[in-house]
């Protein structure tokens, strides 16, 4: 017995009324990039099923090369399926309140962690998450102004809330 044990059981459950969602463009075109904190989890506080949205986490639900990588993916492959329409998708960014990565705006806890995992104390702070309603809108514009990305793509910026569960957009 492991860990993951008691989920591999809820699993189950699950697998009892699944049904298949076939490859296609989402039933909603909004691609949302958000932070892989547990308190998060944009299934439940977006209220999306399985087929509705692509969800991008990481820490602090930044916008690194990898997330700008995947969001041009998802243009080409939108691109492909739509037959070249006029929008593809919107990119919602969600950053949130309480963010562990907040805790790297320490040097000396960022210089300790750089230590300890082999990451670089620049990739780090570049990582932080102090001020949401700060960095979702520098992520925005990273997003926006990648020439990666697709003109097709919209980009949006939110801040959710932990401590009353909303999500607010931001200018």
């Amino acid at each position: 017995m492991t860990r993951l044990t008691p989920l591999l059981d809820r699993n189950e459950k699950f697998a009892l009324t699944y049904s298949p969602t076939t490859l296609g463009l989402p039933a909603v075109p909004v691609v949302v990039v958000t932070c892989l904190d547990h308190r998060v989890d944009p299934a439940r506080v977006l209220g999306l099923e399985l087929g509705d949205a692509p969800v991008i986490r990481n820490a602090g639900g930044r916008v690194t090369p990898a997330v700008i990588n995947d969001v041009a993916f998802l243009a080409f492959l939108a691109e492909q399926w739509s037959g070249g329409a006029d929008t593809l998708f919107e990119v919602a960014v969600i950053h949130h309140t309480q963010c562990g990565t907040g805790l790297l705006a320490d040097p000396d806890f960022r210089q300790r962690t750089a230590a300890a995992t082999g990451l670089s104390e620049a990739a780090l702070e570049a990582s932080v998450v102090a001020d949401p309603q700060v960095t979702v809108r520098v992520d925005v514009d990273r997003l926006r102004n990648s020439p990666l990305v697709s003109p097709k793509v919209s980009v949006t910026g939110h801040v959710y809330d932990l401590a009353t569960g909303l999500v607010t957009p931001q200018p």
